[in-house]
Parts: C-alpha cells; sequence; structure tokens
C-alpha cells in the first residue's frame, strides 16, 4: 500500500517517505535536511506538514475510495528542535466516525525524542465525481 499511495508534490519535495499506511497507524520520514529554518533547526511548518500528510492518509484509508480527506482542524505543539538526520510520524486514531476523523501524531527523532506533538481532524467528502451514498463504518 505504500507505494502505491500518492503523497502529493509537497511531500516529495520535502523527502516524506511512507513507511507503513493504515487506517489504524500511518508511519512517515521526513529529513531534517532541506526543512530547517533560518537558524538551521527543522522549521516548525514542516513538523505541521509531514503531522498532516500522516494523519490524512490513515483518515482517507478509514474512509474508502469513494471518499476523501480533508484537514479541517491542526493543531501542533513542538517540544524540542532538531538539527540532522530524519524524524518519524506515527498516526493513529482518536476518532474515526462517519463524516470526521481525527488522529493522535507523535513526531519524534533518531534518538527516539519527542520533537512535536499534534492532533488533525479531518472532513470525510464524497471523492469528486462520486455519489455520496456509500459512507465510512
Amino acid at each position: 500500500m505504500t507505494d502505491s499511495f500518492p503523497l502529493g508534490e509537497l511531500a516529495r519535495r520535502m523527502g516524506i517517505e511512507l513507511a507503513e499506511a493504515s487506517a489504524e497507524r500511518t508511519v512517515a520520514t521526513m529529513p531534517v535536511a532541506g526543512n530547517t529554518q533560518p537558524f538551521g533547526l527543522l522549521h516548525g511548518g514542516t513538523s505541521a506538514v509531514l503531522a498532516e500528510t500522516v494523519a490524512s492518509i490513515g483518515a482517507a484509508l478509514h474512509a474508502g475510495p469513494a471518499h476523501i480527506a480533508v484537514g479541517v482542524d491542526l493543531n501542533c505543539t513542538h517540544h524540542r528542535g532538531a538539527d540532522a538526520g530524519t524524524i518519524t510520524a506515527v498516526a493513529t486514531p482518536v476518532h474515526r466516525g462517519r463524516t470526521t476523523a481525527t488522529y493522535g501524531i507523535v513526531i519524534t527523532d533518531q534518538q527516539d525524542r519527542r520533537i512535536c506533538t499534534a492532533r488533525l481532524t479531518c472532513l470525510l467528502r464524497p471523492a469528486p465525481g462520486r455519489r455520496s451514498g456509500t459512507r465510512p463504518t
């Protein structure tokens, strides 16, 4: 599943690589290099992009192929900086309903230290060109 799931141009540009993808757990990595702010530390916005990427994938897999997951609320708390290496994001569901899905995301560095804690809520909508008859369970 990880090879066939489309990440999108921004995620590819940032070097995000999908390692695991399911509605129950989605994991991706991202290099710190190339994703830093002017002081050489990981940019907080890149943590937000990584968090929204993994949680949106989990929500989309929950919703099924007839639906898309659209992020409507993202919250990120940045706990520590990173200046090198790779970070890993793990998204797990907090709530999976028929019209919304909320995922908690933990981002850690290579020493398993928490870099960021995030939460994303997605609205589950019919995919363009699809009728809204089938809903996630």
